[in-house]
């Protein structure tokens, strides 16, 4: 094998705008499928990848899987475990979009299923590589704040009236709400700075009457080596937080604003593409400690790695980019994070 053969379930935001433009970025993989039951999807899909596949449903895509070497679930966040687990029956190698499952006992699940089939199983936790993660990552491992006391991490916005999608208006039991829309994120990004978590408490609100479940989060993690992390994410936002805030024994880094290559898929850019998720020196973030912090250069996001280290996974036998036992724990701290906002109260893993 020297090209990976992906299908796509799901060609809404997810698939046409991040998974599809990454994969057909990287020179070892192809958009082979795509699963829409949409004639505007599909059209979109043909003129996007020439020779695509188009399958109406999942049903059709598993009646015939022969010739697929990946599949990549992006579609409703409830339907991510069992379609992950007709993938993996099915001997393929499967992307899940986040949230990996909806509860951790479902996502110890897939990766049962993923250890059994002996197939490769991984998560899109995409903003691993934002530049703005990265260059928090790197100033960590270098020690430029020193030991690091408090991490604070939001992921907030300022819409008052929904859009009505179905991640907004949509119930629990589809997963629908803020905590499992932006949480796996910010979870996430913290767990893989400062490793499992020891204590979670969590506030959830509903703060618009069209909506069903949560727009308004706020989560306190005490990690096993001390380090506590704050997170927010909301959609009721006036006045929007730093995007991080790191607070450290010798310094701080604080930044603003988000990584830019959201909106370059948007906008329909090519993923890899000169200047690819580079940020102007005006939206840089700040080092250094009152009363003269200096600003410092943001590293360029890398969404294409992610992808990049899926066909290495598949073609070379390289670790997957994200493991999905890694996900486990994440949908662990957000099981947690719904009983400590039904209770009130501090909930210990």
């Amino acid at each position: 094998m020297s090209c990976v053969e992906v299908g796509i379930i799901g060609f809404g935001l997810a698939g046409a705008v991040f998974h599809a433009p990454l994969i057909d970025a990287q020179p070892r993989m192809r958009v082979a499928a795509v699963v829409t039951g949409s004639a505007e999807r599909a059209e979109r899909a043909r003129a996007a990848y020439p020779g695509v596949r188009i399958v109406p449903d999942a049903d059709a895509l598993f009646a015939d899987p022969a010739g697929l070497d990946l599949i990549v679930v992006a579609s409703p966040n409830d339907t991510h475990v069992p379609l992950a687990l007709r993938a993996l029956e099915a001997g393929v190698a499967t992307v899940v979009d986040k949230p990996f499952a909806l509860t951790g006992a479902d996502a110890e699940i897939l990766v049962a299923a993923a250890e059994a089939a002996r197939v490769p199983l991984t998560v899109f936790q995409n903003r691993r590589w934002d530049g703005d993660f990265l260059t928090v990552r790197a100033l960590i491992a270098q020690g430029r704040l020193g030991e690091v006391r408090r991490f604070e991490s939001r992921f907030e916005r300022w819409r008052p009236v929904s859009k009505g999608s179905w991640r907004e208006v949509g119930a629990a039991e589809q997963g629908a709400g803020v905590l499992l829309d932006l949480g796996p994120h910010l979870v996430d990004q913290a767990l893989a700075l400062f490793g499992p978590v020891a204590s979670v408490y969590c506030e959830l609100a509903r703060r618009r009457a069209e909506v069903r479940t949560d727009d308004d989060v706020f989560l306190a993690l005490t990690h096993r080596d001390g380090v506590r992390s704050h997170l927010w994410a909301g959609a009721v936002t006036p006045m929007l937080g730093p995007r991080f805030r790191v607070l450290g024994s010798e310094a701080g880094y604080q930044v603003r604003g988000l990584d830019p290559q959201e909106q370059a898929l948007r906008d329909g850019r090519v993923p890899g593409e000169t200047g690819w998720g580079a940020v102007d020196s005006e939206h840089w973030g700040v080092l250094g400690a009152d009363p003269d912090p200096t600003p410092h250069p943001t590293s360029p996001g890398d969404y294409p790695a992610f992808y990049a280290g899926v066909a290495a996974a598949i073609l070379d036998g390289a670790p997957v980019p994200v493991d999905p036992r890694e996900a486990v724990h994440t949908a662990r701290v957000l099981d947690a994070a719904r009983r400590s906002a039904e209770s009130g109260r501090v909930v210990t893993l």
